[in-house]
C-alpha cells in the first residue's frame, strides 16, 4: 500500500523493503535499522512489550492516537447518514408495532456482530497478536481461500454503492435549499422545478479535493465535523416532526402501517405494492445501520493499551445506543407527523416555504455531513486499490508540490492517487446521475451489504478465531442468526429491486427533475 501519510511508515509486513533505499524514505523520521528484506507473506514482527516504544506501535508504525470518542465519531458519521431521512417512510410501511421493533432488532444484531468482528482485529492474542488492518485482511487471516475474493468484491462494490447513494442524497438536499429560497422569493407561485445533475456535479467537484486526503487517520477532523452535522439535521427533523404533530393535534399512522387501497402521492397502494414496500423498508433500516465494512479500519486508528478490542466495544455501545435513540425519535416523529404520506426524505415533507431558513440549515448540515461520510466510506476502497498499485508499480513515488509565496509550503502529491481517486469520484457522479432513485438505491445497498458483510463474515471469522466446535451450542446459535439475517436480506433485496423497476418505467436518463 502507498504510505498512509507523510509521517506514517508503510505497512512493513505487507511489502518488501528495498535495502538499497534510505529507510527515511519509508519512515519520514529518524532512520530505523533495517537489516534484511521482509517477505510479504511472513508474519508481522510484533513487539510484544506493552505499547511498543514511545514513538512506534508494535508493528513499526507511528503511535496510533484514537480513543473511544474518535472511534465513536467515526461510527456516528458512518451510521447517522442519509439513511435516517428514510426511516419515517420505513416505519410508515411497517406500522407502529413492527416499525420500532424491527429497528431495535437491527440495532441489536449490528451491536452483536460488531463485537464479534472487533475480536478479529488481531490474529491470535487480542492484545499482542498480529494486526489486521482492513476488513479483507481479517477475512484472509481467519478464513482465507476464495472467501477473501468474494468478501472483497462484495465489500468494495458496497462501498462504491454507498458513495453513489450519498451523492444522490447530497444533491437532493442542495436542491431543497435552492427550491425553498425560490419558493420564498416567489411567494409560492413558482413551482421551482430543477434538475439534480448540476448539484451532483458540484458535490463531485468537492469530493475530488477531499479525496486527496491520503489516509483514514487524517480524516478524523472531518468525521467530527460530519458527526456534529448529523446531530444538527436529525434534531431539526425531530423538532419539526414534533411541531407538526402538535399542529395536527393527533398522532398519524396505524398499528399495521400503510393499508391496501390507501391513496398516496405515488398512487393507490395495491396488495403487491404493500408487500414490496414492507420488504424495501427492511432494506432501508438495514442501510441506516450499516457500518461493519469499515469497522476494522476504524479500529486500526485506536491507541493501545488498553487492547483495541476493549476500546472498540465501548465505542460500538456508545455509538449504536446514540444512533438507535435518534433513529427511533426521528422515524417515529416523522410517521406521527405525516402518517401514510411520510416522505422518502423526511425534510422534504415539511414543504419549502415555512420555516424555510430552518430547513436550509438542516439541508446544509446534511450536505456537510455527506461530504465527510463519503470520505469515511471511500478511504478503505482507495487504500485497497493503491496497495495493489504499489505492488504492481513500486517505482511510483510522491512528489513535492510547492505553493509559491512568502510562506510557501510543500505538499505531497502522488500521481496515481490523484488520477485514480479523481476517476472514482467522476464515476460515482455519473452513476448517480443515471440512477437518481434515493429510496430504492438505499434499500438495495442495505439489503446486499447487510447479510454478507455485517453478519456472515463476522460470524464465520469469530467461529474460526475462537475455534468453536461444529454443532456446539454457540455454533448452532451463530449459524441460526446468520440464516435468519440471510432471509431478511433476500426479502429486502427483492422489494428494493421491484421499486427500481417501477421507477424505471417513467425515467429518462440524465433528465431527473424535482
Amino acid at each position: 500500500m502507498l504510505p498512509r501519510s507523510r509521517t506514517l511508515p508503510t505497512r512493513i509486513h505487507d511489502s518488501t523493503l528495498d535495502p538499497d533505499r534510505d529507510a527515511r524514505r519509508y519512515l519520514q523520521v529518524e532512520a530505523q535499522p533495517i537489516t534484511s528484506k521482509i517477505d510479504e507473506d511472513a508474519p508481522a514482527v510484533e513487539n510484544t512489550t506493552t505499547g511498543g516504544s514511545k514513538c512506534f506501535d508494535d508493528d513499526g508504525r507511528l503511535k496510533r492516537t484514537g480513543t473511544v470518542w474518535t472511534a465513536s465519531s467515526h461510527i456516528i458519521t458512518a451510521v447517522i447518514g442519509s439513511g435516517v431521512l428514510s426511516l419515517a417512510w420505513a416505519i410508515a410501511q411497517l406500522g407502529w408495532l413492527a416499525g420500532p421493533a424491527v429497528m431495535a432488532l437491527f440495532a441489536f444484531v449490528i451491536f452483536f456482530t460488531s463485537n464479534l468482528l472487533a475480536d478479529c482485529y488481531r490474529t491470535g492474542d487480542l492484545a499482542t497478536g498480529r494486526r489486521n488492518y482492513t476488513y479483507m485482511d481479517a477475512v484472509r487471516a481467519n478464513l482465507g481461500g476464495a472467501k477473501v475474493k468474494v468478501c472483497g468484491a462484495i465489500q468494495y462494490l458496497n462501498l462504491f454503492g454507498v458513495a453513489v447513494g450519498y451523492t444522490i442524497a447530497a444533491s437532493i438536499s442542495m436542491m431543497a435549499i435552492k427550491r425553498s429560497n425560490c419558493f420564498h422569493a416567489s411567494g409560492g407561485k413558482d413551482p421551482c422545478h430543477m434538475s439534480s445533475n448540476m448539484y451532483m456535479i458540484i458535490f463531485g467537484i468537492v469530493q475530488v479535493f477531499f479525496s486527496q486526503i491520503p489516509d483514514f487517520d487524517q480524516v478524523w477532523w472531518l468525521s467530527i465535523v460530519a458527526a456534529i452535522m448529523s446531530f444538527t439535521y436529525s434534531i431539526i427533523g425531530l423538532s419539526l416532526g414534533i411541531a407538526q404533530v402538535a399542529q395536527n393535534k393527533a398522532f398519524q399512522g396505524s398499528i399495521m402501517g400503510i393499508s391496501v387501497g390507501a391513496v398516496t402521492k405515488a398512487g393507490t397502494v395495491t396488495p403487491m405494492q404493500k408487500i414490496w414496500r414492507n420488504l424495501q423498508a427492511l432494506g432501508d433500516i438495514a442501510f441506516a445501520y450499516s457500518y461493519s465494512i469499515i469497522l476494522i479500519e476504524i479500529q486500526d486508528t485506536l491507541r493501545s493499551p488498553p487492547p483495541e478490542t476493549r476500546t472498540m466495544r465501548k465505542a460500538t455501545l456508545v455509538s449504536i445506543s446514540i444512533t438507535t435513540a435518534f433513529y427511533l425519535l426521528c422515524g417515529c416523529a416523522g410517521y406521527a407527523a405525516f402518517g401514510d404520506d411520510a416522505p422518502g426524505n423526511l425534510l422534504t415533507g415539511f414543504g419549502f416555504y415555512n420555516p424555510y431558513w430552518l430547513l436550509d440549515i438542516a439541508n446544509l448540515a446534511i450536505v456537510v455531513h455527506l461530504v465527510g461520510a463519503y470520505q469515511v466510506y471511500s478511504q478503505p476502497l482507495f487504500a485497497f486499490v493503491e496497495k495493489w498499485a504499489a505492488r504492481r508499480w513500486p517505482k511510483v513515488e510522491e512528489y513535492d508540490l510547492r505553493l509559491h509565496g512568502p510562506n510557501g509550503h510543500a505538499c505531497r502529491v502522488n500521481a496515481f492517487r490523484l488520477v485514480w481517486r479523481t476517476c472514482f469520484v467522476v464515476l460515482t457522479t455519473i452513476v448517480s446521475m443515471l440512477l437518481p432513485f434515493f429510496n430504492d438505491v438505499v434499500g438495495i445497498l442495505g439489503a446486499l451489504g447487510f447479510w454478507p458483510l455485517t453478519v456472515y463474515f463476522p460470524v464465520e471469522m469469530y467461529i474460526a478465531h475462537r475455534k468453536i466446535r461444529r454443532w456446539s451450542t454457540p455454533w448452532v446459535g451463530l449459524q441460526a442468526l446468520s440464516l435468519a439475517c440471510l432471509v431478511v436480506s433476500l426479502a429486502a433485496a427483492v422489494g428494493s429491486i421491484a421499486g427500481v423497476v417501477l421507477d424505471l418505467k417513467s425515467y429518462h436518463p440524465f433528465r431527473s427533475t424535482y
